[in-house]
């Protein structure tokens, strides 16, 4: 039986899940409830698959890890309807706008709530003017700096307003191009944009189509559901805005000129500056419609001609960024940029030792089925008790249960390994003698974010010089529009990460794609190699590899840059001693 939502994607459906979290927070009601709501909506991001056509096709949601009976019937209701009861319900007895505050970070449900009843603070922009009066600080217990804490969160999430992560992104794309394909009137069509280029967040989508009858195809394009208005139409365009406030514009091209139009569209603005200004250099005009002498279009059916023509190499689009790119093509010296193909394994993962949601031999099987050849299990140390840390003794026997399932899988190497927790001190959270005898490790900073540069400088740089961890995870701890990096000499650990032949991790979490593109660029140039890791929680987060492979070609690597590009055996000789070790 068909759904009216039959177009709605996960994250869509996600959001609303969250949404009723954040509404039981607020109401102080039912932490397992809250959990579960939690669970569910992380479940549903993650599903490479979606969760429609899992209805549509007859499975059960029940397969599906954290979705109980209840979320299921709430799911169904979703995709029929658009929203369910409860969410309706819960919306009632909360004042609009409250639960946006507990986006801001230090902002949770009781501190939201104080906020309401003692000083009617129900929106963002009303924190915002009580934090600029200092209105927040003739409460208990909140201080200047508990007030200058959450003005600088409400920044963070100004900065990320109206745009999405890459990841959203790129579901709707896929969403669209189900669609698409479905349109006989539509016979070619590219998402360009930010979307194109692999940046981290995204503001909006252009589609660039070529229709024989555009009546036609614009008019299948408005059937799309996840559409909430119609924000203008033409004879060359559709522009809309979808439910979670996306707007989406979509423009036809003749095939002459589609080439172009992908160019111009997918940008930087700086990048076809420059590229409108060498065409300018030869008597020529450089738009969306073309490359012309006169009026004469001398090219622009491909991006492809169009480069050539400007005596160019054609650039990838991650590179669009006048960053240097222009002037290696002209060289004919753009790098050969990593491909997702070339990942042989993930070097970052969690199980159900602590917070992951599979087992070990779940994690191995599900890399197995993606062709890698090894995969390290990673699991957090003791220090990070929220995911339910390991300590020595725990994590001895847990290095043990790896190599003793990997002794028994053929075809993938498993590596018995850890995500120490670098302390406050540098020091690192476990025995050094113990994290020595691992296959693999990696150190990451999980608390005490705010420490001055100086001091954060020194806490990495120690824990690189431990001489005991492979790789530096997650370096700058940065969520997207929730959290800022942390501040640090990065040219400083750098040159220690290089004496000291310590990688630096690549984080493919949507969340986090860190270590950011930039940086990425600066490590390169300083001689430091990478691992792209997945930090996977559960089997379909392994997936996640394609958006650090983004960054990755973002900052210009190539397969030799990237540790896990290796073959197992020369990831052996790399790491200077065999994968199956003997057992602790």
């Amino acid at each position: 039986m068909p759904f009216k939502e039959r177009h709605m994607e996960n994250a869509h459906i996600a959001d609303l899940f969250d949404q009723m979290a954040d509404l039981l927070e607020l109401k102080a009601e039912d932490p397992f409830r809250i959990r579960s709501y939690r669970n569910t909506a992380r479940t549903l991001r993650d599903l490479s698959e979606r969760v429609a056509d899992w209805v549509e096709a007859g499975k059960s949601l029940a397969d599906l890890p954290n979705i109980g009976k209840s979320s299921e019937d709430k799911i169904r209701e979703i995709l029929k309807t658009g929203t369910c009861a409860r969410l309706e319900e819960l919306q009632k007895e909360v004042p609009p706008g409250l639960p946006d505050l507990l986006k801001v970070p230090s902002v949770g449900p009781r501190t939201a709530s104080e906020l309401y009843k003692k000083l009617g603070i129900h929106t963002l922009a009303a924190l915002k003017a009580a934090c600029e009066k200092h209105e927040l600080q003739t409460l208990a217990h909140m201080g200047a700096k508990t007030e200058a804490k959450i003005l600088k969160g409400i920044v963070t999430l100004e900065s990320s307003e109206g745009r999405i992560l890459l990841k959203e992104a790129t579901d709707y794309v896929e969403s669209i191009g189900r669609l698409i394909k479905t349109i006989p009137a539509i016979t070619k069509w590219e998402a360009a944009g930010s979307y194109r280029r692999g940046r981290e967040t995204v503001g909006d989508l252009d589609i660039l189509l070529h229709a024989g009858d555009r009546k036609a195809a614009i008019g299948a394009l408005q059937q799309y559901e996840e559409i909430s208005e119609t924000i203008s139409q033409g004879v060359e365009w559709l522009n809309v805005r979808l439910q979670n406030g996306l707007r989406v514009d979509f423009r036809f091209f003749e095939p002459a000129a589609f080439g172009a139009a992908l160019m111009y569209f997918t940008g930087s603005k700086a990048h076809n500056i420059a590229l409108r200004k060498r065409a300018q250099d030869n008597g020529w005009k450089l738009n969306e419609y073309g490359l012309f002498k006169g009026k004469k279009r001398i090219a622009g059916s491909t991006e492809a001609d169009l480069y050539q023509h400007l005596n160019l190499a054609w650039v990838p689009p991650e590179l669009r960024e006048d960053a240097g790119e222009i002037a290696a093509a002209e060289k004919e010296a753009l790098p050969q940029l990593i491909e997702l193909k070339q990942i042989k394994g993930d070097l970052h993962c969690h199980t159900t030792a602590t917070d992951g949601q599979n087992t070990i031999e779940e994690m191995a099987r599900a890399a197995l089925t993606r062709g890698y050849e090894y995969l390290a299990i990673t699991d957090h140390s003791q220090s990070t008790r929220v995911a339910g840390g390991l300590d020595e003794t725990r994590l001895k026997k847990h290095a043990e249960n790896i190599r003793k399932i990997g002794g028994r899988m053929k075809n993938i190497e498993l590596l018995a390994g850890v995500e120490v927790d670098i302390l406050k001190n540098g020091e690192l959270d476990l025995d050094e003698k113990l994290l020595a005898d691992l296959d693999w490790v990696v150190a990451s900073i999980h608390s005490h974010f705010q420490l001055s540069r100086e001091a954060m400088t020194d806490r990495l740089v120690k824990a690189v010089e431990s001489g005991v961890i492979h790789c530096l995870g997650h370096p700058t701890t940065r969520l997207i529009g929730q959290r800022d990096p942390i501040q640090f000499d990065f040219d400083r650990v750098l040159e220690a990460c290089r004496k000291h032949d310590v990688l630096m991790e690549i984080n493919s979490a949507p969340e986090r794609m860190d270590l950011p593109d930039v940086l990425c660029k600066r490590a390169l140039e300083a001689g430091v190699q990478f691992a792209i890791s997945t930090d996977a929680h559960n089997t379909n987060d392994l997936d996640f590899i394609r958006y650090g492979i983004i960054v990755a070609r973002r900052g210009w690597l190539t397969k030799k840059d990237v540790l896990n590009t290796l073959n197992v055996s020369a990831l052996r000789k790399r790491l200077r001693k065999a994968l199956k070790a003997q057992p602790l």
